[in-house]
């Protein structure tokens, strides 16, 4: 995750300011405004059309309703007259001659009926129709004759079962036979009072479809609406109207079927009203395209203009503050470029009183800091350098240089007894040996050596040391494949093992075990030396682990802290050291390294008998 994220980082440290700038612009100006405009744009289509879709609703029902009332106002009237007592017994009643029946007509007919248009404008005519043959037609009042019964709205009406119903069909005009009209009428039978039904009586009230037309148009920004009769037949719309004329009146009515085109962008569709006498009559709107249409261009474009004077003002003002930026950041760019050339001028312009300009100001008096202290500080820097490593290259000589002498001795003073007692003949491989030994000692040309080298010399020493103690101790070498080729500072395995000899197995009773281990592991290189000895007391442990860490102490933990001073020096920090022990049980000293801190030999190596 972290070199990942370091990985992020260094490819945005690598992209050019000016590139910089136009990302942080693109990012963070343009595509915002573009987002937020377009996620602007489709909130408000969605209201748009949300408000437009209940303006429909709101216009169709607004028809709905006023079409509706025309319609239930007639046939209240309808139910009225047919409630009219007088009007049935007028309409009974056997008149001797014409004189009679107008005298009655006079008296109670005349506006009986007329008197209900006024109040109800919706209505343009009302008739009633009569089998009483004594009545004089004329008027509100008719017979109900042969040529009655052949009209259009009588055959309708005899079609149907309902007491009420309403009728849309085509009338002979009075004046011209040889035209017709349009009616919508609401037709009643008169069959109320049961003790007037001497003649048959139908009352038919005339809608005024003017009026209607008047209700359809007025919604035409809207919708195109279409009255549709339960025969699901165009009774009127508010593109074609209705007809009035022989002309107009080819092919009517339409279908509603020949909607089809009309709807295919989606339509509205109400019922006129739930009472029996209108069932199937409903009202069909289509909306009007191009209102939808032009609000959204509305829209749009006000949207367009908003986002282009955000966008060129946004611009504009991004451009001054970066370019100020900008061109102050090149300038001292350039001059530092020149002061890794060793040339040290100075920004000469208006700095400003922000970071930048604090930066170049700040740059200026480094530059003539540097001017004026370069033959002095520098030079007396380099000085104490150079002495700084003289005292680390003499440190290391001489911790290189603190081998305990005793074993040689000890060592050489083995060989001279046993040269007597077997007269030179069993110590030819213990002189080779130590032949070997002295010789890497004294030829300390690498202070770096693999593990593999460092483990012949152990092997070496430890055939020296069986040879002094013979049967006193045994030792193992357990070093992986893996851990041979890393390098690792000279002599830093020899002191742990020579301590393991000495102060662990010298001592104790019995065959002791000395074991070396080199492998890696999570990425360290880790080397164990253990014993089998007597062990360190605790007490003893802490002296002696404090006594390592101390750069000062002195005493017989020397070989110990040369070995953990070597590797700190090497290595700083990055290294870890560790002495275990416990009496009777034995001692274990390891330390391991990072891989990454470690060099690794080529394949050429150099074998030890060549040093």
């Amino acid at each position: 995750m972290r070199k990942g994220k370091i990985g992020f980082t260094k490819i945005v440290n690598d992209i050019p300011l000016n590139y910089k700038f136009i990302v942080i612009y693109i990012v963070g100006v343009l595509l915002p405004i573009v987002v937020m405009n377009v996620l602007f744009m489709d909130r408000m289509s969605g209201l748009i059309r949300e408000r437009e879709e209940q303006n429909l609703e709101i216009s169709l029902e607004r028809a709905r309703k006023d079409i509706h009332d025309f319609i239930e106002g007639g046939v209240a009237v309808s139910h009225a007259l047919n409630t009219d007592k007088t009007l049935y017994e007028m309409l009974d009643r056997i008149y001797k001659d014409p004189p009679d029946f107008y005298a009655a007509f006079d008296e109670q007919l005349r506006h009986r009926v007329s008197s209900y248009i006024p109040v109800n404008n919706q209505i343009s005519r009302i008739d009633i129709f009569t089998e009483n043959p004594t009545i004089v037609p004329g008027s509100n009042y008719h017979i109900l004759n042969q040529e009655v019964r052949e009209s259009e709205w009588y055959r309708m009406w005899g079609k149907s079962d309902a007491s009420v119903m309403v009728a849309a069909y085509r009338e002979k005009q009075a004046d011209n036979r040889t035209l017709t009209s349009p009616y919508l009428s609401v037709i009643e039978n008169m069959d109320y009072y049961n003790y007037y039904r001497t003649f048959d009586k139908l009352l038919r009230i005339d809608i005024d479809l003017s009026l209607i037309y008047d209700v359809l148009a007025r919604e035409r920004d809207y919708l195109n609406l279409f009255l549709v009769n339960e025969n699901n037949e165009v009774i009127m719309s508010t593109e074609d109207g209705y007809p009035r004329d022989a002309a107009e009146s080819a092919g009517y009515p339409k279908l509603a079927a020949d909607l089809g085109d009309r709807q295919s962008i989606g339509h509205y569709e109400v019922a006129i009203g739930t009472a029996k006498y209108v069932k199937g009559w409903r009202l069909i709107g289509v909306p009007q395209g191009n209102r939808v249409t032009k609000a959204m261009l509305d829209m749009r474009l006000y949207v367009g203009f908003l986002a282009a004077a955000i966008t060129l003002i946004t611009s504009v003002f991004i451009y001054v503050m970066l370019r100020s930026y900008n061109y102050r950041v090149k300038r001292l760019s350039r001059h530092m470029q020149k002061v890794t050339n060793e040339k040290f001028d100075l920004i000469r312009m208006d700095e400003g009183r922000d970071e930048i300009g604090g930066l170049i100001q700040n740059f200026n008096i480094m530059t003539s800091r540097i001017n004026s202290l370069i033959n002095n500080v520098y030079k007396l820097e380099i000085q104490k350098k150079s002495l700084e490593m003289e005292r680390v290259r003499a440190e290391l000589n001489f911790l290189q240089s603190q081998m305990n002498p005793h074993f040689l001795f000890n060592t050489l003073n083995a060989i001279l007894v046993v040269c007597t007692k077997n007269q030179y003949e069993d110590v030819t491989d213990i002189i080779k040996s130590l032949s070997k030994l002295l010789r890497r000692l004294l030829s300390w040309q690498e202070d770096l050596v693999p593990v593999e080298e460092e483990m012949r010399f152990i092997e070496m020493y430890l055939k020296i040391e069986k040879f002094r103690f013979r049967d006193k101790f045994e030792f193992q070498c357990e070093i992986d494949e893996e851990a041979l080729r890393y390098k690792i500072p000279k002599m830093s395995i020899q002191p742990l093992v020579e301590n393991a000899c000495k102060h662990g197995i010298q001592a104790v009773e019995g065959r002791g075990l000395i074991r070396i281990r080199a492998f890696v592991a999570d990425g360290r290189l880790r080397v164990v030396i253990s014993d089998n000895g007597i062990g360190i007391e605790a007490g003893r442990l802490r002296e002696l682990i404090l006594s390592v860490r101390n750069e000062n102490a002195s005493g017989s933990s020397i070989g110990i802290r040369n070995v953990y001073r070597r590797l700190e020096l090497y290595y700083d920090d990055q290294v870890r050291f560790d002495i275990s022990s416990r009496p009777e049980e034995g001692t274990t000293v390891s330390f391991d390294i990072p891989i990454k801190l470690l060099e690794h030999q080529n394949e050429d190596r150099r074998d030890i008998d060549g040093v």
